[in-house]
């Protein structure tokens, strides 16, 4: 049954996925490559203020995360500066649809108009391609009458404009993350010729949008089935970091405080720790179990004032490091292998003996009791 938001309208008109959202219809639609000479685009609907018997599609729901809202945001962005260009492309190779060399010539022109497009070329309604590649390097023959059906832009839907932007995906020649835009040719009888696509290197894409806010709510992440399964057969085996457990969380502790750590990770079971450093972020310092268990460790990191945009409050560092040892010693079946803590997005990371991790904010760590992890029930 389609969502109340889809009943009544063509289902080639209305595709969320066009802009990265799983389609909501659940029916089987043709793809691109299948339509031949069916495909028939009926000219664009009224707008919905001009009907008001109809309601519009109701808005995506909310629950996606950041960074499935940016990709949507930056694949809009992205057609719409493309779907001008590709449409007057589209219109030009109508008009010399039979004429390969024209095809070429009329490509050419429009591709002046992409300046990040690697590759223009036209296909018939079968998906085989009627021109030679055309790129700022010139005509690329090799192309000419392949078969794109099987590639995943022919294999999505058609939108009511037929203008299509692919979802991304990895390319077959230089293997790298590609999409490509695709628009319907039309004759002069609105019937439809084929297709006129233009392939991106995701690279060469300008980026319109913000770098994303990373989430800093609560996920669990499921581990190693292998590992999940085999849980029950394994127990604690007490590591070098657990006999000297107190000098070593007082060595983090200092670290962080007073020493420009901003994102510490203590590994029990293999007793070893990763640090970055305010002053030096692109690469991880590793503290093996010597290091840590002598204080004198502290002398070669700079003191370093504690940062005033941390989450974290300096005072609660010890707190959430406290904690960490208390699910490493809670029980001998499920314990803690490593944690780690940001003191600037203030996110504590958790991976337990089955494999399952969470990411949490650390003032939700420090209320979770020690029943609610002993039961093992959110461990993962």
């Amino acid at each position: 049954m389609q969502p109340a938001s889809t009943r009544g309208v063509n289902r080639l008109s209305y595709c969320p996925a066009i802009l990265g959202a799983a389609c909501p219809c659940g029916q089987t639609r043709l793809p691109l490559s299948q339509m031949g000479d069916k495909l028939k685009i009926p000219p664009l609907r009224p707008s919905f203020a001009s009907q008001p018997d109809m309601q519009p599609p109701e808005p995506v729901p909310a629950a996606r995360t950041t960074l499935q809202e940016s990709v949507a945001h930056q694949r809009e962005a992205l057609a719409n500066l493309l779907r001008e260009p590709l449409a007057l492309a589209a219109q030009a190779c109508s008009r010399v649809w039979a004429n390969r060399a024209a095809l070429n010539a009329a490509l050419g022109h429009a591709l002046a108009d992409l300046p990040a497009c690697k590759y223009l070329y036209a296909l018939d309604t079968r998906a085989i391609q009627l021109s030679d590649n055309i790129s700022r390097e010139g005509l690329i023959e090799t192309d000419y009458g392949r078969d794109r059906s099987d590639r995943p832009y022919m294999r999505e839907a058609v939108p009511n404009q037929g203008f299509l932007l692919s979802q991304a995906y990895i390319s077959l020649r230089v293997k790298r993350p590609s999409l490509t835009a695709i628009q319907i040719v039309r004759g002069e009888d609105d019937k439809a010729l084929g297709f006129v696509g233009a392939d991106f290197d995701l690279r060469d894409l300008p980026i319109t949008a913000k770098l994303y806010d990373e989430p800093t709510y609560w996920r669990q992440i499921k581990g190693d089935p292998a590992i999940r399964g085999a849980v029950f057969h394994q127990t604690r085996s007490e590591s070098q970091m657990d006999l000297h457990v107190d000098t070593v969380l007082g060595v983090m502790t200092e670290l962080m405080e007073d020493h420009g750590v901003f994102h510490g990770k203590l590994h029990f079971s293999s007793s070893r720790a990763t640090v970055w450093l305010v002053d030096d972020p692109y690469r991880y310092r590793l503290l093996d179990i010597d290091a840590l268990t002598d204080p004198d460790t502290c002398l070669i990191y700079p003191h370093h004032l504690y940062p005033d945009d941390a989450v974290v409050p300096k005072d609660k560092i010890r707190p959430v490091l406290d904690n960490l040892r208390a699910l490493r010693f809670m029980d001998e079946t499920f314990y803690l292998r490593a944690g780690s803590l940001n003191i600037f997005n203030g996110m504590v990371g958790l991976t337990f003996s089955c494999d399952g991790s969470h990411y949490l904010p650390w003032d939700e760590f420090l209320s979770k009791g020690y029943d609610f992890w002993a039961s093992g029930s959110t461990l993962g």
